[in-house]
């Protein structure tokens, strides 16, 4: 068979990537460098051999520097100088030295840009009706979140978005669901979670785009990742931190039984209140109504004294009462010549007048 070294090239890369579309290499770093802020460089090595590697920047997800021990997904190509090449599509350190080292060069860099600021955080939705929750539908972790909210409160409305939590694909399958939620715009919240493991399963929460995604995502995010011990850069990105998904649920959910308890707290203050107001106020009926009581005998005895005043004033007044004290009623004109009628208690009498005169 006749090629020409340009269709030669095209066939052995055909070949490549029919044979090795798919390949995960784990070496040392060597050689590194970034050419015009766009391309990166390196060779992966191991004590007998090296390869060369090419990726652009954007997917360099975590820092890097020679030294240093990484894990890379991508497919082998003949480059059209003939030069045998790696081309990278995911890559990640390996090992805790280096992903403490990533982790730190990374969290500087972030924290510099203000992505972790306290006054960015957004507190908890005050009624949450629909959670949005993205992991592994299959992990631990997703149960033990899933029986908690249960255990505590019911009626809400679960979305889930089920996505690899570790290994290469494990960050843009989270950024595509946390993207997705975010278009949606149904939930009031998101919790991305996982349960416990080591440094490399939980490297993914580490992968810049992801901590990107969650600090520009539009709807508050709370992370449960790991145990209390572990954080991650998620996690500073994040709305609100839980220490592992079982919290996260309890952070999201009040407590049936405490809620309850609570309840029948306030019913039987009210109970007691309600009790005692009823007591003040017969008390006060009480108080009002013997209050009346004596007013009105008071005004009563008034009365009757008034009435006996005034009896006794009509009884002086009776003609009968003077003329039993001696006087005698005289009826008819006081003239000379006239006869009168003259009336005492007891007798009635007949007189002329004689004489009439003035009294001095």
């Amino acid at each position: 068979m006749n090629f020409t070294p340009t269709e030669f090239i095209a066939v052995c890369n055909q070949s490549l990537e029919y044979a090795y579309a798919n390949v995960t290499l784990e070496g040392e770093i060597a050689s590194f460098k970034i050419n015009q802020g766009k391309w990166v460089f390196f060779d992966l090595k191991d004590e007998e051999s090296s390869i060369s590697c090419f990726m652009t920047l954007y997917q360099m997800r975590f820092p890097l520097e020679d030294g240093m021990k990484v894990r890379l997904r991508g497919t082998p190509k003949l480059t059209k100088w003939g030069k045998f090449s790696f081309t990278v599509q995911q890559i990640v350190p390996v090992g805790e030295g280096n992903l403490k080292k990533s982790y730190e060069i990374l969290k500087a860099k972030l924290q510099k840009e203000g992505l972790f600021a306290p006054e960015k955080k957004r507190p908890l939705p005050d009624k949450i009706k629909t959670i949005a929750v993205i992991s592994s539908t299959g992990a631990a972790g997703y149960a033990d979140f899933i029986k908690i909210l249960n255990e505590r409160w019911g009626g809400l409305k679960v979305q889930v978005a089920h996505t690899q939590v570790q290994g290469l694909q494990a960050p843009d399958q989270i950024i595509r669901a946390l993207d997705y939620l975010n278009e949606q715009n149904t939930a009031d919240i998101v919790a991305i979670i996982r349960g416990g493991g080591s440094a490399d399963d939980l490297s993914a929460f580490n992968d810049e785009q992801l901590v990107r995604a969650i600090a520009r995502s539009k709807i508050p995010v709370i992370t449960g990742i790991g145990h209390e011990v572990d954080e991650s850069l998620s996690d500073l990105a994040a709305d609100i931190r839980a220490s592992t998904p079982s919290n996260v649920a309890q952070l999201l959910t009040p407590d049936r039984h405490a809620q309850i308890n609570l309840i029948n707290g306030k019913m039987y203050s009210l109970g007691t209140l309600l009790c005692d107001k009823i007591s003040a106020t017969q008390t006060e009926t009480r108080l009002s109504l013997d209050k009346a009581s004596q007013t009105v005998k008071l005004k009563i005895t008034s009365a009757i004294s008034d009435i006996e005043n005034k009896i006794r004033l009509l009884d002086r007044l009776n003609p009968d009462t003077i003329l039993a004290q001696g006087y005698a009623l005289v009826t008819g004109q006081l003239k000379q010549g006239t006869v009168v009628k003259i009336t005492t208690k007891s007798q009635e009498a007949t007189a002329e007048i004689k004489q009439v005169k003035e009294r001095n």
